[in-house]
């Protein structure tokens, strides 16, 4: 992949050419993921996976905290001032980060899609961006069961495998769009509104947030509509979103990246064309009481 170094800063931080680092952390990311949840996902074996609950009672496995452990260790061995915000960290810790270093960090998602990880559903994947001055700059998606590496820089593109994604030119009308929308995090009123009507050709509901961001920017599915994501859900998917051309933004309208621990609803399309259609369906449907 060819990408522009013109973020001197950023180069600074990482003391190599971004394209060198995002060759790093891509190799990092696919043979963690490979071998500490790919090889256990394929075992199908319960000791292998080795599934417990949290206190909010979402899905933790083995292979979580193992990735979680390979991806950080190798992270701060390679870049030791830059902090990492995992999901897997207590909230306690997490908070800590963001105090300390909300400027620079790496934010990772071992494993999102668990509970379809530990279901033998073959749709997850690790999530990694790495934000600056409040700003995601670099974004990383891996899909180990399809082997596909998502990956952006700001200002220089997103790319599919080191094959760049193009911006789509396509605008068909509301009516003939693959939608991905999660119901069980939107109101009731709005789930209702789209449920009775719905504007669009088909919906899916895949259950791993950071991929769904990169199957929209790959056009595979055009609108998209989620009510509660964390920063680790959408970090890096947003950026490779807006890089691919594509639009997102909170039920409000406001940008979707806050560098807190605070969820975001989030409405996104492949183009602007889509999300423009796609917002002026949502417009009045949307209550006011909505997260933001």
């Amino acid at each position: 992949m060819l990408m522009k170094n013109g973020n001197q800063e950023l180069v600074s931080i990482l003391s190599m050419p971004v394209e060198l680092c995002a060759l790093y952390v891509e190799n990092v990311i696919r043979d963690t993921a490979k071998t500490c949840i790919l090889n256990r996902f394929m075992s199908k074996s319960e000791g292998a996976l080795h599934v417990q609950h949290k206190e909010d009672l979402s899905v933790v496995t083995l292979a979580d905290k193992e990735a979680e452990t390979e991806i950080t260790n190798k992270l701060l061995d390679r870049w030791p001032d830059i902090p990492v915000l995992s999901e897997e960290l207590t909230l306690e810790e997490q908070q800590a980060v963001l105090n300390d270093h909300s400027d620079t960090m790496w934010v990772l998602d071992p494993l999102d899609g668990t509970s379809n990880f530990a279901a033998g559903i073959p749709y997850f994947c690790t999530s990694l961006a790495l934000i600056l001055n409040g700003q995601v700059v670099l974004g990383l998606v891996y899909d180990p069961c399809r082997d596909e590496a998502f990956f952006a820089a700001k200002g220089s593109g997103a790319f599919l495998n080191n094959e760049v994604i193009d911006e789509w030119q396509d605008k068909n009308a509301l009516s003939q769009t693959m939608a991905l929308i999660d119901f069980k995090r939107l109101s009731s009123p709005l789930a209702m509104a789209i449920a009775e009507a719905p504007p669009y050709r088909s919906q899916r509901s895949f259950g791993a947030s950071a991929l769904d961001w990169c199957w929209i920017a790959a056009n595979r599915c055009q609108i998209y509509l989620h009510g509660s994501q964390k920063l680790w859900d959408y970090a890096a998917g947003s950026l490779i979103l807006s890089e691919a051309g594509g639009v997102s933004s909170t039920f409000q309208g406001e940008a979707v990246l806050d560098c807190s621990l605070t969820p975001r609803s989030v409405m996104a399309g492949a183009t602007p064309h889509y999300f423009e259609v796609w917002d002026e369906w949502l417009e009045n449907k949307i209550p006011d009481t909505a997260d933001t």
